[in-house]
């Protein structure tokens, strides 16, 4: 069965068209289904020019994966886990508090998503993600022991 919704954010997100994609948060409301509004909220994060807006929208799609189900996330496609959300949405958080020069804050996010990296796929997705925390632990100095304490785990 075909998501109306989902279908819609995806159609926005290949336009790139933020305002529908607005439209569309508006439509589903901070109370909405979790899966839309974790989707959609990543997806509007990656439409910002400032990391403080994106942080907000980022802010948004972690807080709603937080309470999506895999049975909801299965429900629209089968292969999909929730845990698997993590490592890349960690990571934008991670990279849009290193923007904001909040560095402590990107070293907690950046080791909680590398201590999630091993439920990504070994394809070009998990490979991308994977990459791109290794990028972003150069730049931000992290080390396991600075950051490790200060990981919250958030399952």
């Amino acid at each position: 069965m075909t998501d109306p919704t989902m279908l819609a954010i995806t159609e926005a997100v290949q336009a790139q068209d933020r305002e529908r994609l607005l439209a569309l948060w508006s439509s589903i409301g901070p109370d909405g289904d979790p899966l839309h509004r974790c989707t959609l909220a990543h997806y509007l994060a990656d439409l910002c020019e400032h990391p403080a807006e994106a942080l907000t929208w980022d802010v948004r799609a972690i807080d709603a994966a937080d309470v999506l189900t895999d049975e909801r996330a299965q429900a629209h496609h089968a292969g999909l886990r929730v845990s698997g959300f993590y490592p890349s949405l960690h990571l934008n958080l991670a990279d849009n508090y290193h923007k904001l020069g909040a560095l402590d804050a990107a070293r907690r996010h950046l080791a909680e998503a590398r201590a999630r990296l091993d439920v990504l796929p070994d394809d070009a997705y998990g490979a991308t993600i994977r990459g791109a925390v290794e990028r972003l632990t150069r730049d931000v100095g992290f080390s396991d022991a600075a950051a490790g304490s200060q990981a919250v785990r958030r399952d």
